[in-house]
């Protein structure tokens, strides 16, 4: 039968979720990580995810600065 005996899905890592990809990026942005998680991450991850993850979060601090910035400047101004 189709769909059975593995063929299509043995060449994709363990499943990894959206949840440990984001946790991954922050730690890595905190620069705090345990080496058996970045070798998790390493087995678990796929790298394009990874760097695409790592872009939109430093995109979303830089938002998030902003707005920051914005609304105590907008208060006193």
């Amino acid at each position: 039968m189709k769909g059975e005996g593995g063929g299509s899905g043995a060449a994709k890592p363990k499943k990894s979720g959206l949840l440990q990809l984001a946790k991954a990026v922050a730690w890595s942005f905190l620069g705090i990580r345990k080496r058996a998680d970045l070798e998790s991450d390493a087995a678990q991850l796929h790298p394009l995810a990874l760097i695409a993850a790592g872009i939109i979060g430093a995109a979303l601090f830089i938002v998030v600065l902003l707005l920051i910035v914005h609304a105590v400047v907008g208060q006193h101004a």
